[in-house]
């Protein structure tokens, strides 16, 4: 390297800390590298930055271009001295987006833990493992993992916003996975299944089915009638009858309500006019008073059919009329029969 920056005579032009420049590698030696910075010039990548760019260097070659920053502008022995980390953080994040592209495993070190997941090193970039990503027995105890390599799957990469992150149980369960998908593949939306609940949540519940799968159901599709809570519906355990409503991104969601009878097919039938019913007051509104007559099914009594001195409380139950009924739009609605009728009341 001595001997190739003695043969440069040529005059240093003028650079300042910071400027980004262009060079093409004209040696490298075991301790530094030599770049042609701009034809009158020569720049050495050499200590510290080329320590950190090290595994990067090794993989060049003379007449290879680089972007290199200026740390020094002219060292004693009047070499410009550059650092290749940007250029290095570069390739790195286009390595990623390619191995993103092919699914190719990468190998990543584990740096901490959090609640969240794994933070780990990737070619010099920092990037995360959510708890959701890692393999059955990793997440059995993540920390164990800190200071160890072992390899991931890229499943997100954003360079603009510095975000990476990766799956390490496409790489651990990778079998698991693949026989899952292929048990998805064969799932057809409309599809009924006996299924086991698993994991009870305030959002739903994931439910497993014959095949090995689990899918979501929303607490919106417990039931026909209104929910609460999930546990007022469903505990872990339970064995439950469910319906296949959609796969999207290898994702299942799933449906305890339909699959069963919606209520409202049987509602023109039992529900005539001027049909007596006795429901529970479901919820108090500015324009009258729903209630449910059955689970599934609610009606409304409009304010102008309840006379200013009855009052009505949730939950407690009421003896009403059918006054009209449109079953494909879902709509009851109610009179309440009274046991003292006010003047010119039905």
């Amino acid at each position: 390297m001595a001997e190739l920056l003695a043969k440069s005579k040529q005059k240093l032009a003028s650079f300042s800390v910071g400027q980004k420049v262009k060079g093409r590698v004209l040696g490298k030696s075991p301790q530094a590298l030599l770049l042609d910075i701009g034809g009158k010039s020569e720049g050495v990548v050499t200590g510290k930055a080329f320590g950190e760019a090290k595994d990067y260097i090794k993989t060049l070659k003379v007449g290879d271009e680089v972007l290199a920053s200026v740390i020094i502008a002219e060292s004693r022995e009047g070499n410009v001295v550059l650092s290749l980390r940007q250029a290095m953080f570069d390739t790195s994040w286009e390595n990623l987006e390619k191995v993103k592209t092919s699914g190719e495993p990468v190998a990543v070190v584990a740096r901490a833990v959090n609640p969240s997941g794994v933070t780990v090193q990737v070619e010099n970039i920092n990037g995360f493992i959510p708890t959701t990503q890692l393999g059955k027995e990793a997440v059995k105890a993540p920390q164990s993992l800190v200071g160890k390599y072992f390899k991931a799957v890229v499943i997100e990469v954003d360079r603009n916003q510095n975000k990476l992150v990766l799956s390490e149980k496409e790489v651990s369960d990778a079998k698991d996975i693949q026989e899952a998908k292929e048990a998805l593949a064969k799932i057809k939306e409309g599809e009924i299944f006996d299924g086991v609940v698993t994991t009870v949540a305030n959002f739903g519940c994931f439910v497993k089915l014959p095949v090995g799968i689990e899918g979501l159901v929303h607490i919106s599709e417990l039931a026909w009638g209104r929910v609460g809570k999930t546990t007022d519906i469903v505990a872990k355990g339970d064995k439950v009858k469910v319906k296949v409503i959609g796969k999207r991104d290898g994702k299942l969601a799933l449906s305890l309500k339909q699959a069963k009878e919606d209520p409202w097919t049987a509602a023109v039938g039992k529900y005539k006019k001027d049909t007596k019913v006795t429901g529970r007051v479901a919820r108090l509104s500015d324009f009258g008073v729903f209630v449910e007559v059955e689970p599934g099914i609610e009606g409304l009594i409009h304010m102008t059919n309840i006379p200013p001195a009855t009052k009505l409380q949730e939950g407690g139950q009421v003896i009403c009329y059918v006054q009209d009924i449109d079953a494909k739009a879902k709509k009851l609605s109610l009179g309440l029969v009274l046991s003292v009728k006010p003047i010119g009341y039905k």
